[in-house]
């Protein structure tokens, strides 16, 4: 049994992948032999640091062997790879799609983390404006 967990914006199989790792709204866990599904809600999304390790730990104790999504920041690689994860780009169309991709060994792997998540832009911009212009 090939079990792999897909980020996704909703709970079947049918809903779009998301692209973001750590802050998707769900994984999909996948056995790709029988197509069983299970939609597991991700509780990192709204986590204000360390989503991406969080969702790491969540494919971990899933059982899965490999990652489908769009875009890991570097602490969840980290995390993924420890946990000896594979980690697959494939971020365009439905689950259904990703796991069909998969199978057909068209999706490739993801070696290098993007950039870190830097936070939500509620941070002060110049002379303590709130980022909306210059003397606004």
């Amino acid at each position: 049994m090939a079990k792999i967990g897909i980020s996704s914006a909703g709970p079947s199989l049918d809903s779009p992948v998301d692209p973001r790792f750590g802050r998707c709204t769900y994984f999909i866990i996948v056995d790709v032999d029988t197509m069983e599904s299970r939609a597991v809600p991700n509780a990192a999304t709204g986590a204000s640091g360390g989503a991406g390790i969080q969702a790491a730990q969540i494919m971990a104790s899933e059982g899965v062997g490999t990652v489908v999504t769009g875009s890991v920041g570097p602490n969840a690689m980290s995390a993924l790879k420890g946990a000896r994860i594979a980690v697959l780009s494939g971020s365009a169309g439905t689950v259904r799609q990703a796991v069909e991709s998969f199978k057909q060994g068209r999706l490739s792997q993801i070696e290098t983390p993007s950039p870190a998540y830097t936070g939500m832009g509620m941070g002060r911009g110049r002379m303590g404006t709130r980022g909306r212009g210059w003397r606004r």
